[in-house]
C-alpha cells in the first residue's frame, strides 16, 4: 500500500518514513513538506493512503484535506499533536472534511512510547488504505445540495410504548466524529434525554474530541465521570481507554475492565448496561465504524424492549459495526444519517399509550 507523507517537520518526516519502511505491507510513495506540494504530487504519486500533518506552512492540513477530497478522494490519516487544543480542533474538522482517523505523532525513537505509536500509525495506514472514499463537495455546495433536494422520506409509524424514553446511547468508530456532529447537531437545544456516547479514538484525543463536539452541537458535551448523575440534555463522552456504563439510579460508571471485542471503551458494554438499567426506556444508535463492536449490545437493548437504530450502508463511511447489527436483527430501524436525528426527536417525544 503506497503512502504519501505530508509533514513539515524534517525530524517527524524522517521518523514517519522510517516507520513506514519497517512495515513490509507499506511502501513510501513520497514525502513532502507542505499542502501545496501534496496537491501537486498526488496525481503523479497516486498514493493508496495519505499521512497528513495538520500544522503546515501555507495551506494547512485541513484545507489540504478538503481539496484532496473534492478533487481526488484518497484515504487520509491525520497525524497530530495530542496536547494543543487548536491542533485537536483542526484535526477534528479534518475528519469532518473527509479524513478517516487521527493518530498521535511519533516521538524520538528513545521514547518509551515510540513502538506503540509507530505500530498504531502503521495499523491505521494499512486499514484506512482499504476504505473506499467518495468525492466531497466544496464547503457550501453540500448545504446547497441538501437544500435543493427532494422532501424527506415520510416517517415510519412508531410502535406503542409502555414507558417514555429516559436515556439515549450512541456509538461510532471510523467516520464517527462528523456523523456524531450531524446527528447530535440535529437535535434541539432543549432535547430532553441524557446522551451517553462511545467514540473509538486514541485516548490522547478524547478530551479534545469532546471539546470540539461541544463547540459544534447545541447540547453541552463533556467527558463522563464515574459516579456522576445523568442530567437531561447533556452529552457524556466515554473517556479514553475507559468503559462507560449506565449504573443504577441514573448514575454513570466509568471503569477500566478488560477490553471487549478488542475495544475500550466498547459500545457493547454501554448498550448492554442500558438494556439492564433502562430496558424499554432506552434508545440505542450504532453509527459508522469498522468491526462489530456494539452489535451484540444493541441486540440486548432490542430484546429488552428499547428502540434501536443502525446507520444505513448508503451513508456510512465504513459499514462494519452497523452491518453487524443488521445481521443480528439488532436494529429496529436502519436509516441513512440524515434521517437519524429526526427519528430520535420523534422517539424522545413518545409517551405511554
Amino acid at each position: 500500500m503506497r503512502v504519501l507523507v505530508v509533514e513539515d517537520s524534517l525530524v517527524v518526516r524522517i521518523l514517519l518514513t522510517h516507520i513506514i519502511a519497517r512495515d513490509p505491507r507499506l511502501e513510501l510513495a513520497g514525502a513532502v513538506e507542505s499542502g501545496e506540494a501534496a496537491l501537486a504530487a498526488i496525481d503523479t504519486v497516486r498514493p493508496d493512503v495519505i499521512s497528513m500533518d495538520i500544522r503546515l506552512p501555507g495551506i494547512d492540513g485541513l484545507e489540504t484535506t478538503r481539496r484532496i477530497m473534492a478533487s481526488r478522494p484518497t484515504p487520509i490519516v491525520v497525524i497530530a499533536d495530542s496536547v494543543e487544543d487548536s491542533s485537536l480542533k483542526i484535526s477534528m474538522n479534518a475528519l469532518r472534511a473527509g479524513a478517516l482517523s487521527v493518530v498521535e505523532k511519533p516521538v524520538a525513537t528513545t521514547n518509551d512510547g515510540y513502538e506503540a505509536v509507530a505500530g498504531q500509525i502503521c495499523t491505521q495506514l494499512r486499514i484506512m488504505a482499504a476504505v473506499p472514499v467518495i468525492r466531497r463537495r466544496p464547503i457550501g455546495a453540500e448545504w446547497a445540495a441538501r437544500q435543493s433536494g427532494g422532501p424527506p422520506e415520510p416517517p415510519v409509524a412508531l410502535e406503542p410504548v409502555a414507558a417514555a424514553p429516559s436515556v439515549l446511547a450512541i456509538a461510532a468508530s471510523t467516520g464517527g466524529p462528523p456523523a456524531l456532529a450531524k446527528v447530535i447537531g440535529g437535535l434541539a437545544a432543549d432535547f430532553s434525554l441524557p446522551i451517553l456516547l462511545v467514540q473509538h479514538m486514541g485516548a490522547a484525543f478524547m478530551d479534545g474530541f469532546a471539546s470540539w463536539l461541544d463547540g459544534v452541537v447545541p447540547l453541552p458535551v463533556g467527558i463522563a465521570r464515574d459516579g456522576e448523575a445523568m442530567r437531561p440534555g447533556r452529552v457524556y463522552v466515554a473517556p479514553g481507554d475507559r468503559h462507560l456504563e449506565l449504573g443504577t439510579g441514573g448514575v454513570l460508571r466509568v471503569h477500566d475492565a478488560a477490553p471487549v471485542g478488542g475495544q475500550r471503551p466498547a459500545a457493547t458494554v454501554l448498550f448492554a448496561s442500558l438494556a439492564r438499567q433502562a430496558g424499554p426506556q432506552g434508545i440505542g444508535v450504532l453509527l459508522t465504524g469498522m468491526g462489530e463492536d456494539g452489535a451484540q449490545g444493541l441486540l440486548e437493548m432490542r430484546r429488552a424492549g428499547a428502540a434501536t437504530v443502525a446507520e444505513h450502508e448508503s451513508s456510512a463511511v465504513v459499514y462494519g459495526m452497523p452491518a453487524a447489527a443488521v445481521r443480528l436483527s439488532a436494529a429496529a430501524r436502519v436509516l441513512p444519517l440524515d434521517h437519524v436525528a429526526p427519528h430520535l426527536l420523534r422517539l424522545a417525544q413518545r409517551r405511554p399509550s
